[in-house]
């Protein structure tokens, strides 16, 4: 199987959308590789395994799925067929049972991870100064401006709800750990991969590497694809 006949579904966390994936959309075209990035909803947790669900029901298999941050709980709900190999970055995976809180809480906060709280709403938004000081400190300025102006809040019961069995116990996953995370900390990331016995890559890079270093995801999400266009 050649790498034009795979197919990437990226999928974006809290407070981004999908544009945040478009430098990553593009290193992954210059080498072939076909990717979409799927739109979630933020509203609860069984609307975006829907709207992922939604989203792969249009891909042609093979797919591999990528999940950043909240999204690694999402990619490891759906039970699409299509989808051959699961990778994290810088993502949460809770165990059957196991909240996106749980899993978020589990190890001590960075001291300039921003303190979170719904607003009367429902919905947590991320403090414009947390862009710079915790979710994306390498970017630069102007993609600073452009990820504030844009986020999207998350519910609340969102990470509320314990998941089922994750489908990282029967698919081979690649999980790239952030060392410079400030919102998820690099040891809860190194405890969730060791346990899904994924293949770990530990990278000098910030909580959005996504945007701030673009061609250290694209090769990783290449290294799982090619795993498994040679099988």
């Amino acid at each position: 199987m050649s790498l034009r006949d795979m197919k990437v579904v990226l999928v974006h966390g809290a407070w981004a959308d999908g544009s945040s994936w478009s430098k990553v959309i593009g290193g992954l075209a210059a080498h072939g590789v076909s990717a979409v990035a799927a739109p979630l909803r933020l509203t609860s947790f069984a609307d975006d395994v829907a709207a992922l669900d939604r989203t792969l029901e249009r891909i042609e298999p093979p797919v591999v799925l990528v999940g950043h941050a909240y999204a690694g709980a999402v990619i490891g709900s759906v039970r699409d067929e299509k989808v051959k190999a699961l990778v994290y970055i810088a993502a949460l995976a809770p165990d059957e049972g196991e909240t996106v809180g749980d899993v978020f809480y589990r190890d001590a906060a960075h001291p300039k991870a921003p303190t979170l709280a719904p607003d009367r709403h429902g919905l947590i938004w991320l403090p414009d100064d947390a862009f710079a000081a915790a979710f994306a400190q390498n970017a630069a300025p102007e993609e600073l401006t452009v990820l504030a102006a844009v986020q999207q809040p998350i519910m609340v019961s969102c990470i509320g709800v314990a998941v089922g069995r994750p489908l990282w116990n029967e698919r081979p996953s690649w999980f790239l750990v952030a060392d410079q995370d400030r919102m998820i900390n690099p040891a809860t990331q190194h405890f969730m991969a060791s346990r899904m016995g994924a293949q770990v890559r530990s990278c000098a890079v910030d909580h959005t590497p996504i945007v701030t270093a673009p061609e250290v995801v694209t090769a990783f999400v290449l290294e799982a694809v090619q795993a498994i266009s040679a099988r």
